[in-house]
């Protein structure tokens, strides 16, 4: 059989890629990489703070480079920011150095899970749905581009999104030994 490749997960803020990609990192034996906590760990400094201070185009730029760099490791689970795929160099080296998992979710399971994050610098505004309905129009059809993989996380406990991935990933790398005649989900 042949090894699951690195996995990279993309999608908006709120639909899991850090819970689930621990959960996936830790069945698959991987070392588990959120590009955002690296870039505050190397920064020394929170993201709202680095926005605050360099503004989104600053951030981009640092998160243009960890991507890059986290990308070429191997045997890993990444979890990215919510806005990676806005630069094309992000999601070339995502499609060419992994599988790469959209986790979907919608704009109202968006809003109940990040109704008390104070930490998310995009979010605070007074109409967070207006903002995040935005993003969806813009970001869902770069990340549907970017992805081998689409999957739904609205009403899904984590250990079953899980689940779904590891068993559709399985079959990309190995169609023949993990050949099923049921439809995906």
């Amino acid at each position: 059989m042949q090894q699951v490749p690195n996995l990279f997960l993309i999608g908006p803020m709120g639909a899991g890629k850090s819970t689930i990609g621990r959960l996936l990192a830790s069945e698959l034996s991987r070392e588990f990489l959120d590009s955002d906590h690296v870039i505050e760990a190397r920064c020394g400094a929170d993201i709202p703070w680095i926005f605050d201070v360099e503004g989104e185009a600053g951030f981009r730029q640092r998160e243009m480079h960890m991507i890059d760099e986290l990308t070429r490791r191997e045997d890993v689970v990444l979890a990215t920011g919510g806005g990676a795929v806005l630069r094309e160099e992000n999601r070339r080296a995502l499609r060419e150095r992994g599988t790469v998992v959209y986790l979907f979710t919608t704009v109202e399971q968006q809003l109940r899970r990040t109704a008390r994050d104070r930490s998310r610098p995009l979010l605070q505004c007074d109409n967070r749905e207006q903002v995040l309905n935005a993003m969806y129009a813009r970001r869902d059809p770069l990340y549907r581009a970017t992805a081998d993989l689409i999957v739904r996380t609205d009403r899904r406990g984590p250990r079953s999104v899980v689940n779904d991935i590891l068993r559709r990933v399985r079959r990309l790398a190995d169609p023949l030994q993990h050949s099923d005649t049921r439809a995906a989900p």
